[in-house]
């Protein structure tokens, strides 16, 4: 979080300017002559104090935390990113001296609140309502309301804050400190070297970076760390391969996009477990593991290794897999009475990259919804919404259907409204799995064609870039054929980055290179 405890009182200090230089006072300032001396010091109050910008900003982080976004991982991951350079936008501003802030293009997915309702007609097939909007602020007060009202959210109680910030901006006599931007004569910056921000936000304004200018820029850096990287990378490999031989085990993933350094420590803590107890590992047998936040085993029966935790709570875990195991089967017992029940519907879940649901909760869930359908008995077909998915959601009200064709229903429902939604949408539903199919199938030919055209060691996407921008973004990939790129390891994302490991992330939708970009 950016909001740390900051002092609301900055001191600017004031350059000595040579003798004969051409100075314009007309800058908002009064210059106090004390002998010889110039007033070095002058005092700038912040317009918003950390604590007040937290309470201001809390009904924007119940409308987008990730942490209410657990079925979706793609809104999950675009409003992680966000929030993340969000508060980076806002720590920049609390710096004392900070001259500059460069503008931040921000997309936020905003859930349904009671303070958002009136917004119902802007729902996407998710549910959700996606917000952009650019920041060119230079004070947390500013932002502030620029976030609450880009996302149509309240600013009401934004007023007492404004008023007195006011206060304290008009009454600098009564011995408070006083608030005035400061705007240096352009011969200041010509002098001292120094950057005008002014100039620079402008800049950044009309001024993006292109593919081509950005990779001539990073591709260096990235092709260093890769090349540092490479002793790391083979290394995983062949733990990863060891592990997976001697255990049987169907795959090992994770649940982040951790650096190939934070794995291979994984994969060898989980080997020297191997070596110290291999009998403790038996139980692992045909299982995937997957390391992510924390133990057990998740909803789709895989088994989880909490990085945080010890050796003796993973041997603990895999002395109880028998009985996670046995929950398995009685939650796919579950899925089969449901099916029976919603006209041959199938019960998924979707995890990805979004947070992990146990399998006894995942459990709860599919038990709750079945409790919910027996006492009213459905009119369905026995095979009429066969092919059909559903995921179940227990913080939604209202059913609605997946923009990808899946259903997502809340687990307390009321069955005759329920059959009645899955009946009038279930050719809708069909109709958007198989464009989404279509797509699957699409995207994977662009991919392939720009692996062997490109000559890329990977290509891969975060979770938050459909196929359709995939698709878009690869076949221009193709008509630019960037020779930088030959040999790199490439993900597409929604903004430019230089990964540790010396991959490279691209915006899926980069700006072409202009005339006067020439390798």
């Amino acid at each position: 979080m950016f909001f740390k405890h900051w002092n609301i009182v900055d001191c600017v200090k004031i350059v000595d300017f040579p003798k004969g230089l051409s100075v314009n006072l007309s800058l908002g300032f009064n210059f106090r002559l004390e002998g010889k001396h110039i007033a070095r010091h002058f005092i700038q109050q912040r317009a918003l104090s950390g604590a007040d910008a937290i309470n201001a900003l809390r009904p924007f982080y119940f409308a987008v935390h990730p942490d209410f976004f657990g079925q979706y991982p793609r809104e999950r991951e675009v409003n992680e990113n966000s929030l993340k350079r969000l508060n980076g936008y806002l720590e920049n501003l609390q710096k004392p001296g900070a001259q500059s802030v460069q503008p931040t293009k921000l997309t936020f997915y905003v859930r349904e609140t009671k303070e958002s309702s009136d917004m119902q007609q802007d729902l996407l097939p998710s549910g959700f309502r996606s917000v952009s909007f650019t920041l060119h602020t230079k004070d947390v007060l500013s932002t502030v309301m620029d976030v609450l009202k880009s996302c149509s959210l309240p600013v009401e109680h934004m007023k007492g804050l404004k008023a007195s910030t006011k206060t304290a901006k008009t009454s600098p006599g009564a011995g408070m400190p006083f608030y005035r931007p400061i705007k240096w004569d352009k011969t200041y910056y010509s002098f001292t070297g120094f950057r005008d921000p002014e100039q620079e936000i402008q800049q950044a304004k009309r001024v993006e970076p292109t593919l081509s200018l950005w990779l001539r820029n990073n591709e260096p850096e990235a092709t260093k760390k890769h090349s540092i990287s490479l002793p790391r990378r083979d290394e995983l490999k062949r733990l990863k391969k060891e592990l997976c031989q001697k255990f049987d085990l169907a795959d090992i993933r994770w649940q982040r996009s951790w650096g190939v350094t934070h794995r291979c420590c994984q994969l060898q803590s989980l080997s020297r477990l191997s070596q110290q107890n291999p009998e403790a590992l038996i139980n692992l047998q045909g299982h995937t593991i997957v390391f992510t936040d924390q133990s057990g085993m998740n909803a789709s029966g895989h088994v989880m290794l909490g990085t945080m935790d010890v050796h003796h709570q993973w041997t603990k875990l895999f002395e109880r897999l028998p009985s996670y195991r046995s929950l398995q089967q009685q939650t796919e017992w579950l899925k089969e009475r449901i099916s029976l029940l919603l006209g041959g519907a199938q019960v998924i879940h979707v995890e990805r990259l979004g947070p992990v649901q146990p399998i006894a909760e995942h459990y709860s869930t599919l038990n709750t919804f079945h409790k919910t359908l027996m006492p009213r008995c459905l009119r369905l077909h026995p095979r009429s919404l066969q092919g059909l998915t559903i995921t179940l959601d227990n913080n939604r009200y209202t059913p609605s259907l997946h923009e990808m064709g899946h259903f997502i229903i809340p687990t307390r429902c009321d069955p005759p409204k329920l059959q009645a939604f899955l009946q009038s949408h279930a050719h809708e539903a069909r109709q958007r799995m198989h464009r989404t199919n279509q797509l699957q199938a699409e995207e994977e030919a662009a991919v392939k064609a720009c692996l062997q055209s490109l000559s890329l060691r990977s290509l891969s996407k975060e979770p938050s870039v459909t196929s359709s921008q995939m698709i878009l973004c690869c076949k221009r990939l193709l008509e630019q054929r960037s020779p930088l790129m030959q040999g790199l390891h490439i993900c597409i994302s929604h903004f430019y980055s230089v990964m540790q490991d010396g991959d490279l992330c691209i915006p899926w939708d980069w700006k072409k290179k202009m005339e006067s970009d020439v390798f």
